[in-house]
């Protein structure tokens, strides 16, 4: 408990000790970036790198790839760090006997801007419980570290202009986790994100991937899909609402398929705080996934 308390504390810290100012940006300013009545010309970013960081007067609007599964193509802009991170998370699921129920505390996707349109990610899942008991009362429980997930994501286009952004988003993931919390091998991945600015202010958000995971001895292929759309509620407030699909391409693998709604609320232009609930609508899903978070750039 004690160790859970300081990671917190870390994360709440840090949030903090942001720089920012009173007001949040809608997706619209996302798309194109103002100083005055100037609209800024994005070659001119190019120039910046990691050493050379992006000045404050023209970074886009915080751009995250939480609270939805479905993730953003927009990066970090160049020379500036990001901290995404789940401060609660619960899932519970009871099929044929079997009850599962996993909490995690502190896991945290970091992020630095290397270029304009690339950003690198480190995703360190810090506290996490799983405790499974079936129909004879028989339980298991591990707690520990998980697997530590490595990405790059790299925009094509709409980083910042255009009512239309994609990305690509490889990542791999290496088996760092405690027990039954992993599987003990390295898997990976390419993501696609794809954002499109709708009218009346509505925004919707694509995303394509396929993974390859190890099953027993084996290697194959998971397709994920996923849609969600979003729209400002009042003030700095807005909404969600997402399908996620997953299928394996393993015989007699069985399709889950998730329904997601969430809220998100920008404290100021660099820290956002999120909630929401997943809940599963096929068998394979899980039932329900609750859970809130922070993030914050500096």
């Amino acid at each position: 408990m004690r160790a859970r308390r300081g990671h917190l504390c870390l994360l709440l810290a840090l949030a903090l000790a942001c720089s920012s100012t009173a007001r949040g940006r809608n997706f619209e300013e996302e798309q194109r970036h103002q100083v005055g009545l100037t609209v800024i010309d994005s070659t001119a970013k190019y120039g910046f790198h990691l050493f050379n960081p992006t000045p404050p007067e023209l970074m886009r609007a915080l751009s995250t790839d939480r609270p939805d599964k479905t993730e953003s193509p927009f990066t970090v802009d160049a020379g500036h760090f990001q901290i995404e991170a789940d401060l609660a998370n619960f899932t519970y699921d009871a099929s044929r006997g079997t009850t599962v129920q996993s909490w995690s505390f502190a896991n945290t996707n970091l992020k630095v801007g290397l270029l304009n349109n690339v950003d690198f990610q480190l995703i360190i899942p810090t506290i996490n419980h799983l405790r499974e008991s079936d129909s004879r009362g028989r339980t298991m429980a591990t707690t520990g570290f998980g697997d530590i997930v490595t990405r790059v994501k790299i925009n094509l286009w709409g980083n910042d202009g255009g009512r239309t952004a994609f990305g690509l988003l490889p990542f791999v993931k290496f088996p760092t986790a405690t027990g039954a919390l992993g599987n003990g091998a390295v898997e990976g991945g390419l993501i696609l994100p794809l954002a499109v600015q709708l009218p009346a202010e509505w925004q919707l958000g694509l995303m394509t991937e396929v993974d390859l995971n190890r099953s027993g001895r084996r290697y194959h292929a998971e397709f994920i899909n996923s849609i969600t759309v979003s729209h400002g509620i009042v003030g700095e407030l807005a909404g969600y609402a997402e399908f996620f699909s997953s299928i394996r391409a393993e015989k007699g693998s069985a399709w889950v398929g998730i329904v997601g709604l969430g809220l998100t609320y920008g404290l100021t232009d660099d820290i956002q705080l999120d909630g929401g609930v997943n809940v599963g609508v096929t068998r394979a899903a899980d039932d329900i996934n609750p859970f809130i978070g922070l993030s914050c750039r500096f």
